[in-house]
């Protein structure tokens, strides 16, 4: 894939709408274009966080392990959604983990290269930072709308 696809395909996600072609042409050198199998698992709680992915098209559970239940799914994502934000906080692990539920097809952007990238500039990482923030707080509701779920159920 050329780095001009990926630049339109980065300027077209909803994740990135409004930045500035400067941040996007940085974020470009960090781009790659990936595929998960229906089923397979793209990362595990735990492991190490080195990417995130903006997912094109396909579905992916976000998923947590509950005692007495087993896995229990916090989210499933799909076409212009933000799959991981371990890899821009220590230790950079995972916090859940994340199942292709189709067959997807996303953008994996590398953390490594990205956190360098937003220690030389600092607006790249405020905007990065703005907008993973938001994901996060999403995240977060979905999480404790669910443990409400667990919870009930425990008490039933």
């Amino acid at each position: 894939m050329t780095m001009e696809n990926l630049e339109r395909m980065l300027t077209e996600h909803p994740f990135f709408e409004g930045l500035n072609k400067r941040c996007l042409q940085m974020l470009v050198e960090c781009a790659s274009n990936v595929r998960f199998d229906a089923g397979e698992v793209i990362f595990r709680e735990g492991e190490e966080a080195g990417l995130f992915y903006l997912i094109r098209h396909g579905r992916v559970s976000v998923e947590t392990f509950a005692p007495n239940r087993g896995p229990v799914i916090i989210q499933t994502l799909g076409e212009g959604d933000l799959l991981g934000w371990s890899w821009l906080i220590e230790p950079y692990r995972w916090r859940f983990e994340a199942r292709a539920v189709e067959l997807t097809r996303a953008i994996a952007l590398d953390g490594t290269c990205l956190r360098g990238k937003c220690a030389e500039d600092h607006e790249l990482g405020y905007e990065l930072m703005k907008r993973i923030a938001y994901v996060i707080e999403n995240r977060l509701q979905a999480t404790r709308l669910q443990l409400l779920n667990v919870y009930d159920g425990i008490r039933s």
